[in-house]
């Protein structure tokens, strides 16, 4: 029930496909996220060509199935990019986003019944509750499949994302893992400027997480041994935690590494030059 064992060069392929239609998508509206999108495709990608054991014929249940959970959901670009090219809608369904009646809103719901969204998104911090619940869920059913959350780093100034973190310890929910986006920017600026998080590998090692550090999550020869080894240290009684490093903007020179990026549309003329800077490889929607 994988459809995908995507290798690098394969992976990088569908990668500059996503990182087109992101920021088509948000220029189309005049609204959205890029920043964060183009900053976590290989994530997503990595996860949905690779990683996952998923089935594109969705159900809500998931049942055999590895389930992701996207908290962060204003960067829902490359979440419904990634789920299109992944064979879960038409891609062509993607010049609907932010559009009135669009399944394709601003923060993924479910009362359109999307494939692939099994929760709706706003209030950021929620995700990671969720999460843990769906993979308790899988421990009683006797599912061996795993649960993924992924959620920004500016988003951890939220209490609730502690409570949880707290909570998954002390359960031992070892068949899930949480991937923070670790850009170091916010909405207001740098996430140390905001409000710094500190040691962050100390505080999720002392609510008693194994802790993984990911140095590149933007290149796919870092990303994916750290994947690898996180689900090989899943059913150890802990729950693990990726780190990863990337850049607001990646792939597109001008909107690398800066929170300005983070919920502005490119005009026609950035869209141009944004364009120049990414393939087309699989056929634009």
């Amino acid at each position: 029930m994988n459809p995908f064992n995507y290798d690098t060069e394969q992976l990088l392929h569908v990668a500059h496909q996503v990182r087109r239609d992101i920021v088509r998508m948000v220029h189309a509206v005049n609204s959205g996220h890029p920043g964060g999108s183009l900053g976590c495709t290989e994530f997503l990608v990595a996860l949905y060509f690779r990683q996952m054991t998923h089935k594109p014929e969705f159900d809500m249940n998931g049942i055999g199935e590895d389930l992701f959970f996207l908290s962060n959901g204003h960067i829902s670009p490359v979440w419904y990019s990634t789920l299109a090219r992944a064979g879960y809608f038409d891609p062509k369904e993607l010049a609907t986003f932010r559009k009135l009646n669009s399944r394709l809103q601003g923060h993924p719901a479910t009362e359109e019944q999307l494939p692939g969204i099994r929760i709706a998104s706003g209030s950021l911090g929620q995700g990671p509750s969720v999460a843990i619940g769906a993979a308790q869920v899988k421990k009683l059913n006797g599912d061996d499949k795993l649960v993924y959350v992924l959620t920004g780093d500016g988003e951890l100034e939220e209490g609730q994302v502690w409570e949880a973190a707290m909570y998954a310890a002390h359960h031992k929910v070892d068949n899930f893992i949480w991937t923070v986006d670790y850009n170091g920017q916010q909405i207001d600026g740098p996430v140390d400027a905001v409000m710094s998080l500190g040691n962050l590998r100390a505080k999720f090692e002392a609510f008693g997480w194994k802790v993984l550090n990911c140095d590149n999550g933007n290149n796919f020869a870092s990303l994916i041994p750290v994947l690898d080894e996180a689900k090989s240290l899943t059913g150890q009684g802990q729950p693990i935690c990726i780190l990863m490093n990337t850049q607001m903007g990646y792939g597109v020179d001008f909107m690398m590494g800066s929170h300005k990026w983070h919920g502005v549309a490119p005009n026609d003329a950035q869209l141009e030059q944004a364009l120049v800077q990414l393939k087309e490889t699989l056929n634009d929607y």
